[in-house]
This record gives structure tokens, C-alpha cells and sequence, in this order.
């Protein structure tokens, strides 16, 4: 089985700084990856190459067999679609209910069956523990179960791999761990979980690979 990201030799800029250099990672199916290191160490600067938001400088680079230094604009939205990103902020729409807003995910991939689609909702809902809330706006909700709807959604298109930017990060501990145990079961699913977080007790608790962040390198 192809191997989901691939980078050799790689280096990342940021406002034309030089943030990572001499990247080499190798990503399977499966696995729990944990990003480790301080503020602006370039873990979301790494995440961003992975979905094509900012691009690979230097060195080679592929991601879902997308070859990333030459990929063209028009063929993001595929690449993105077989990826689930879970933002620390949740970037859910806060004037729609929760099923309106993983619907509005479903129109603009391409969904079009109204009964497929409501009936696929209720099942990622079901997955993340949210199946009786599909009615309330996000404001109505608790930081914990607004993190499992947006689990939710980067479940929507069976992704092979989530990439989650300090997903516990705004959480108590308890809801923390809540959002911890569903990651790590969608990893021991098959699904890759690359993870970024402040948290030393994580990769103790689920254990995983962890990559260091730490001078403009990363330490596998």
C-alpha cells in the first residue's frame, strides 16, 4: 500500500523565512502521529503543506500520491477531500444548526441526494456521540461537543487521513480526554491521525509516533 505522505529533503517558508529544513517524513495507513514542540516550531506550518495551503519550497514532496511542488490550484479540492481537518477554533458556521452545517460540507463536495446525505449526517453524528444535538446551533453548545462536530465533518468523505491542529487545546482535561479516546479509535480504525499538541501526557496515554519540532528541524 502507497505510502500517504512522502517528503524528502523538504523546506517550508513562511513569509519568506526559512521555518523547517531537511524534512524527511514517511506516513502510513494507520498510524497516530503526534506533533510535538513550541508556538511557531512549524507544526501548523507543516500541517498547511499537507493540504496544499502553503507551499513546499523546496525538496520532494507527496501527499495522497499528489506530487505537492507542482500540484495546481484546480486540484486542491480532491486532494482535500480525502483529508479531514479539525481545526483548534472549530470554524463551524455559527447562524446554521449542526446538521446544516455538515449538509453545506456534503453540497460542496458533491452530494447531491438529500436522503443519502441526511441519512450519512445521522451516521458521522452517531459516530462522534452527537446524533441528539443535529438541531442546536454551535453557540448552544459546550467546547467538547462543538470539537466532536467537527470531528463529524472531518469524517463527512471517509478521509484516509485527519490532520487535527491542537484539537484538546481549549478543552478541561476531562473533555480532553472524551475528545482524545475518539482520535485514537479512528486511528485503530486505519484511519492516519496527525496530531499537533502542548500536551506531554497524550502520546503516554495513546501511544504513537512522535516527531519533535525543534530549531527549524523535525526529530522522528
Amino acid at each position: 500500500m502507497a505510502e500517504l505522505i512522502d517528503y524528502k529533503n523538504v523546506e517550508v517558508h513562511q513569509a519568506d523565512q526559512i521555518v523547517l529544513h531537511d524534512v524527511n517524513l514517511h506516513v502510513e495507513h494507520g498510524e497516530m502521529i503526534y506533533l510535538l514542540g513550541k508556538v511557531g516550531s512549524g507544526k501548523s506550518s507543516l500541517m498547511k503543506t499537507i493540504y496544499g495551503a502553503l507551499p513546499i519550497a523546496a525538496g520532494r514532496a507527496t501527499v495522497l500520491g499528489y506530487d505537492m511542488t507542482r500540484i495546481r490550484r484546480r486540484k486542491l479540492p480532491y486532494l482535500r477531500r480525502r483529508l479531514g481537518i479539525i481545526f483548534q477554533d472549530y470554524k463551524l458556521l455559527t447562524d446554521r444548526s449542526v446538521e446544516e452545517n455538515l449538509l453545506f460540507v456534503l453540497r460542496a463536495t458533491g452530494w447531491s441526494d438529500k436522503r443519502l446525505m441526511r441519512s450519512h449526517v445521522e451516521e458521522v453524528l452517531r459516530q462522534v456521540g452527537m446524533e441528539t444535538k443535529a438541531y442546536k446551533k454551535p453557540y448552544e453548545l459546550s467546547g467538547g461537543e462543538q470539537q466532536r462536530v467537527v470531528i463529524a465533518r472531518a469524517l463527512l468523505n471517509s478521509p484516509e487521513m485527519i490532520l487535527a491542529d491542537e484539537p484538546t487545546g481549549n478543552l478541561d482535561a476531562e473533555t480532553g480526554k472524551e475528545i482524545m479516546d475518539l482520535l485514537y479509535a479512528i486511528s485503530q480504525a486505519g484511519i492516519t491521525v496527525l496530531m499537533s499538541t502542548h500536551n506531554p501526557l497524550w502520546p503516554k496515554q495513546y501511544p504513537g509516533t512522535k516527531w519533535l519540532f525543534e530549531n527549524g528541524v523535525i526529530k522522528v
